[in-house]
């Protein structure tokens, strides 16, 4: 994975929605803190970021090997087609050499005839025709002009980038997890309001039928009953429905079995809510800090292609036999390359880079900016959900009362069952609307902590 195009969408993932709260690890659900493991374990993209950081550590490796010595081992043969000679006239001129010399060793005179019976030395080949060759070579960089110590430094701060990817990615995965969660819990909750709902219609299904039996009471009242009934059995089926689309979302985000996840229970609570002063800086906006330093680092290592480079190189000769005349044995020695000009390309390449790091930076600065509205933003939502609780509680308590009123006057002939069903239609709003905001205000606190940057699983 490109390390820009995981930044950027690190950037665009940056959205706050949040409360002051204290939704600390302790505070949530057990099972949920296992689920969102087994999520982050599971997630693809986590682990996708997880492979790129080990491939910038390999980076880091490379860039460190390039001062270690490199030895090769050669080995070859080679048969020309004939041995390689001096010519004629340089034979002689060799051989009537070595004459001249035995004869000053021994005492003749110049002009004397060389004795035939001392033997003469061949003059040798210049390169014999079958070649046997086995090597070693010694490459050592000994300064790279600081290119490779630059990139080792830009690949350190991309692994770091890709880290704080990775957990800002494992930060989503959470979200997403505790909001199925919650929203399984609001499922249940739903079907114990619809279940409490049921158990009133019920009691109505049996006082309106000794009511039409007593002639107090029409048929169209029992029908209307069993409208409220089927509409009744309407929302339950929707809610099963939604209880099914829940746990197979819960089951793609953990691998948790089905089986395991039927078997839940989680309930909606507010949080215990304290002030959260602290803010801690998010892991998006440390993986684009990384990454602008990063690309600072590989503007430096593009420039530094001008700085000379030095390197030793040797070379040693296992068979001597085949060597040619002119061959050594061995030898080492030291150069230095010095890159004068370039056709301007490092300059290019470094000023291309200079200008990503400036994108990065304001990046940085949008994002901080976007982060500072978000917790302003998720501070009244949690307010705002907290109010909506006060009110909802109060408004469960005046629709109860409101259905047993009804519900009395009902059954002295001082109101219709129309009356009855709206007020109990009343009752089951209100304790909805209860669950929905328990839901919301649990939303607020995790999606402000998650912008503050203090988000604990």
């Amino acid at each position: 994975m490109n390390l820009k195009n995981s930044v950027l969408r690190l950037f665009l993932m940056v959205v706050a929605i949040a409360v002051p709260s204290s939704l600390s690890a302790q505070q949530l659900d057990p099972v949920l803190k296992e689920l969102i493991q087994k999520g982050i374990t599971k997630n693809h993209q986590v682990n996708s970021n997880q492979i790129d950081a080990a491939q910038a550590q390999i980076d880091q490796q490379l860039a460190k090997s390039v001062f270690l010595p490199k030895i090769t081992l050669n080995g070859s043969y080679t048969r020309l087609n004939d041995d390689i000679t001096f010519d004629e006239n340089t034979r002689n001129l060799l051989i009537g050499t070595q004459k001249l010399v035995i004869k000053d060793a021994i005492g003749i005179p110049f002009n004397t005839p060389f004795p035939e019976n001392i033997p003469l030395t061949e003059v040798p080949n210049l390169q014999n025709k079958n070649i046997l060759k086995s090597s070693v070579d010694l490459d050592w960089v000994l300064f790279s002009g600081f290119e490779a110590t630059n990139a080792l430094k830009a690949s350190r701060h991309k692994e770091s980038s890709l880290n704080y990817v990775g957990l800002a990615e494992k930060d989503k995965v959470a979200l997403q997890i505790i909001e199925a969660y919650d929203k399984l819990a609001l499922v249940k909750a739903s079907k114990k309001v619809l279940s409490a709902s049921e158990d009133y219609l019920n009691e109505q299904v049996f006082y309106v039928k000794k009511a039409i039996e007593n002639g107090l009471a029409t048929p169209i009242s029992r029908k209307k009953i069993e409208l409220a009934q089927q509409q009744l059995a309407g929302k339950q089926l929707e809610f099963e429905h939604n209880n099914i689309l829940l746990i197979e979302l819960l089951h793609q985000l953990t691998g948790e079995t089905k089986e395991n996840l039927r078997l839940l229970d989680p309930e909606l609570q507010s949080f215990a809510v304290s002030e959260v002063a602290n803010v801690e800086k998010r892991n998006e906006i440390k993986a684009l800090e990384e990454a602008e330093k990063a690309t600072l680092y590989k503007a430096k290592m593009e420039k530094s292609s001008f700085i000379p480079k030095i390197a030793v190189k040797g070379h040693y000769e296992f068979i001597e036999d085949d060597l040619s005349l002119l061959d050594p044995k061995w030898f080492i020695g030291a150069g230095v390359r010095w890159t004068i000009f370039d056709g301007n390309q490092s300059r290019l390449n470094s000023k291309k880079t200079l200008l990503e790091s400036q994108r990065y930076r304001d990046q940085i600065e949008d994002a901080e900016e976007m982060i500072a509205l978000s917790i302003t933003k998720a501070e009244l939502t949690y307010q705002a959900a907290l109010q909506n609780t006060t009110i909802v509680q109060k408004e469960i308590e005046l629709a109860n009362d409101t259905y047993e009123m009804i519900n009395k006057q009902y059954k002295n002939n001082l109101a219709s069952i129309n009356d009855v069903l709206d007020a109990l239609n009343d009752v089951e709003k209100a304790n909805f609307k209860l669950q929905e905001s328990y839901f919301n205000e649990r939303r607020a606190v995790a999606d402000l902590l998650h912008a503050k940057g203090i988000l604990t699983y």
